[in-house]
């Protein structure tokens, strides 16, 4: 692997919807996103009660294996493999681990918008040994590293897991650990596969290792912007959140959930009022359970059931407008504006050590005939597993330092970077 450190490496992200369906709406593309999320928070949530389940089996044996952890996303970057090179689209998603594409000979794979990966014709492709620790959390077959994933809608991957060369940007990093994908069910994808951002072994800021690549940012237009623009990816160990306002917060590590980015909620306040939502209500548990993680490929923003409510009664006595139906697009509070100018209260996140401060744009949005939707939901799980959503995060530099376990942020107008 090309050991040089990766500093301001810069990639475009593009919205799912607006590279496979470039004319729809962003009320249609909220709604679709809305239905995937739900699909992500089922799936996030059973590996949290399959880590659950693990651990109490395992606790005789003296030893825990949390799964390898699987996800889609809602953002797209657009990379390259193998040598000679072929770009392809993949998912930025940092709530999963593994790279992966769709590999030729398909026994199944989707329909996507690039040619499909052929190992055959790269001179760099190589498969991972079955005794490679990277193969610990699959199975083997006649010395090939096996790999398989499956997704909360029934979407799916299957595989050999594998080495090659990946072009990020201008940069070529070679042996890169990723899945190549024979077998796939996409319907969720979108891309030709995914780039794992979280935190366990198998994902690319893991494996380009703390040396030369521990800390990336990214910074997400609002949904409702021109399909045209992008927002920006930025990885490397010089990224910095470009604003004097920056606030930071420890990112929590999980032994059983590893791959999350798990932060500590204390409170949640509402025009400055704190609203009565006991501060353990976020807490990550031993066993695995509860928590809040911020992910980039959940929309809204999914909170425990009892906080839920009280944010609801909340904004429902503070905002002074009719209510009205959000159900088309799947979101439960909803507002009809009138013609004049309504007041709109703050919303903040008072995570450990640092408030991010949500303003009528990062919690409503407009579905379209003068409807304002929250764009958050209850979690409805047995987990307990609370998500901070990517609408939330919009016009927000957020920058994952995993060298130093930190989350900072800032408010930023993402178009201008």
């Amino acid at each position: 692997m090309d050991c040089k450190p990766l500093n301001g490496l810069r990639i475009g992200l593009m919205r799912k919807d607006s590279l496979l369906f470039p004319k729809m709406t962003s009320t249609e593309s909220l709604k679709q996103a809305v239905h995937r999320s739900y699909e992500r928070l089922k799936k996030l949530q059973t590996l949290s009660a399959v880590t659950n389940e693990l651990q109490v089996g395992d606790r005789m044996k003296g030893r825990i294996e949390a799964p390898v952890s699987a996800g889609n996303g809602e953002f797209v970057m657009n990379i390259s493999i193998g040598t000679p090179s072929l770009p392809y689209y993949a998912i930025l998603d940092t709530g999963s681990d593994l790279i992966w594409t769709q590999c030729k000979p398909c026994e199944y794979c989707y329909k996507q918008p690039t040619p499909i990966y052929d190992p055959s014709f790269s001179s760099t492709y190589r498969k991972v040994h079955c005794k490679n620790s990277l193969c610990d959390s699959f199975s083997c077959y006649n010395a090939t590293c096996k790999y398989g994933y499956a997704y909360g809608d029934s979407s799916f991957t299957k595989g050999i897991l594998s080495y090659e060369t990946f072009h990020l940007s201008s940069r070529k990093i070679s042996h890169l650990a990723f899945g190549c994908g024979h077998n796939n069910s996409g319907v969720a994808f979108g891309g030709g596969g995914i780039v794992g951002f979280g935190r366990g072994p198998l994902s690319l800021v893991s494996q380009l290792g703390t040396s030369r690549a521990n800390k990336f940012s990214y910074c997400l237009l609002p949904l409702n912007d021109s399909p045209s623009k992008t927002s920006h990816l930025l990885i490397g160990k010089d990224t910095k959140v470009n604003a004097g306002n920056v606030s930071s917060t420890p990112i929590i590590q999980s032994s059983l959930n590893p791959t999350y980015y798990y932060l500590s909620l204390e409170r949640i306040s509402v025009n400055n009022k704190l609203l009565a939502i006991p501060p353990s209500t976020f807490d990550l548990q031993a066993n695995g359970s509860g928590g809040l993680i911020i992910d980039s490929g959940t929309t809204v923003t999914y909170l425990k059931q009892n906080a839920y409510d009280v944010v609801k009664e909340a904004l429902s006595s503070s905002i002074n407008l009719p209510q009205a139906d959000g159900s088309s697009v799947g979101l439960d509070l909803c507002f009809q504006q009138g013609t004049s100018n309504s007041s709109f209260p703050t919303m903040t996140f008072h995570f450990k050590g640092a408030d991010f401060v949500l303003s009528k744009e990062n919690y409503l949005f407009d579905i379209g005939n003068g409807a304002l939707c929250l764009a958050m939901l209850s979690n409805q799980g047995i987990t307990g597993l609370s998500i901070f959503g990517n609408l939330q995060q919009q016009n927000y530099q957020i920058l994952y330092d995993n060298g130093r376990n930190l989350l900072s942020f800032a408010p930023t107008v993402c178009g201008t970077l």
